[in-house]
């Protein structure tokens, strides 16, 4: 099993759709949820799924909604990042996460391995994002 850091295949051809409106206002609302080292995540994954999903105090299934930041542009790049997520006074441990499209039949958008599992034992498990720009945020196409 294993969880590879990817925008999803999936993703990319439903962007060419219109099927993902990430503007902060009006937009799709979007979801974060954690995952275990059982789970199997990557450029083949297509929606939100339960299995290998992480479970403990504080996090539900399904994870918690994200933040979206209005997607932008810096010279041939066009990106978009989320605010940081916070599980708090959260007793888990996570190998990694996905992002999906909670409005659009839990489509998925990029899955990410954290590198190690990561606990939190009654306390905030935050998914700190990097910088919303051109060579750092999350989602970048250029």
């Amino acid at each position: 099993m294993a969880i590879t850091s990817t925008l999803t295949t999936s993703f990319k051809k439903e962007l060419l759709e219109g099927k993902h409106n990430f503007l902060a206002s009006g937009g799709n609302s979007f979801k974060l949820a954690l995952y275990t080292s059982s789970a199997t995540l990557g450029a083949a994954t297509t929606a939100f799924t339960t299995t290998g999903q992480a479970s403990g105090t504080n996090y539900t299934s399904g994870g918690s909604a994200l933040t979206n930041i209005n997607p932008t542009s810096s010279g041939t790049t066009g990106f978009t990042d989320f605010a940081d997520l916070t599980f708090g006074t959260a007793t888990i441990t996570a190998r990694g996460c996905m992002i999906y499209n909670d409005t659009n039949a839990d489509r998925s958008v990029a899955t990410i391995d954290f590198g190690g599992d990561k606990t939190s034992t009654a306390g905030d498990f935050t998914i700190v994002f990097p910088a919303a720009a051109a060579s750092t945020a999350i989602i970048r196409i250029a």
